[in-house]
């Protein structure tokens, strides 16, 4: 099954952030620490999908999925050229897989996922509003998801390794969208939002009824640049710390140091990727908070 091009029909995708490739980078250099903390919880709740560390989803997520009241379907746009496609995009494509079969599976039959990975099926991707990439270096390539509910339809057009942290809570919110009644809509726009989410919003865009919704999440996007950005400098220079820890204790330290070690890296690398997740938690949070600030109506004068 080829990976997933996040396109959404309410909107263009916006901001990408080129620092969050050099943080998969900076993590993907201790991978195989990552599949061994895995194989040493494989009785417990976790598995490793890669840098993100679990398929764990979050509370909200699951509260989404196991409320559905009609079925979804996953339309998965993987059409990925062997030729020019680099390893690292099928990589993620995989990871893409784990987490639609982690949404499909706490969603208790209510989700099916229906994958496309041969290139001739390009012209249904583009039909379903997927983007096309790749256009310049060879044959072009697909990696996109639809929305699928009744009538209603959403797309993520191209899903980008740089977004990773935040594509549960974008497909989370798709598949909300596309299931949404009055009646949740109601719930939902009641439901109380943190000062410290509204206050952050307002700050970034004073003038929310005068700014769209699509405008209004690209600024949201773009001011998260800055954080994930901070927090790949940090990440960068915690696990290169405990790499190097790592390497002093293979260097004739005693066996039980050279575990301490080792485990001391797992942890900071799961550490860091919980970072990450709740900077793109945070992101998502605000993009509700901001979508019911423009449904609501105008204030009383």
């Amino acid at each position: 099954m080829r990976q997933p091009t996040i396109k959404r029909t309410t909107g263009p995708a916006r901001a990408r952030i080129n620092i969050f490739v050099l943080v998969l980078v900076f993590l993907g250099l201790a991978a195989g620490a990552f599949w061994y903390y895995r194989h040493a919880r494989e009785h417990g709740t976790i598995r490793m999908i890669g840098w993100a560390g679990s398929v764990v989803l979050s509370d909200s997520t699951k509260a989404v999925l196991k409320n559905l009241h009609s079925p979804v379907e996953i339309r998965f746009y993987s059409l990925l050229d062997q030729a020019s496609v680099p390893a690292a995009t099928f990589a993620f494509a995989d990871r893409i897989n784990q987490l639609l079969t982690e949404f499909q599976q706490v969603a208790g039959g209510k989700i099916s996922i229906t994958g496309h990975n041969s290139l001739s099926d390009a012209d249904a991707a583009t039909a379903d509003g997927v983007k096309p990439f790749n256009l310049d270096k060879g044959n072009a390539c697909f990696l996109g998801l639809t929305v699928v509910c009744g009538g209603q339809k959403e797309s993520l057009p191209q899903i980008q390794p740089e977004w990773e942290p935040a594509l549960e809570f974008d497909l989370a919110r798709a598949i909300l969208h596309v299931t949404a009644t009055p009646a949740t809509s109601v719930v939902k726009a009641s439901a109380p939002a943190s000062p410290e989410t509204t206050n952050e919003i307002l700050r970034l865009i004073p003038n929310v009824k005068g700014t769209s919704l699509d405008d209004g999440i690209g600024i949201l996007r773009e001011a998260t640049v800055n954080k994930f950005r901070e927090a790949g400098a940090e990440m960068e220079k915690q696990i290169q710390a405990a790499q190097q820890q790592a390497a002093d204790a293979q260097n004739g330290r005693p066996e039980a140091e050279q575990q301490a070690a080792m485990k001391h890296l797992q942890q900071v690398q799961l550490d860091q990727a919980e970072k990450l997740k709740a900077i793109a938690a945070q992101l998502q949070a605000q993009i509700s908070v901001f979508e019911q600030m423009k449904a609501a109506p105008p204030a009383a004068k």
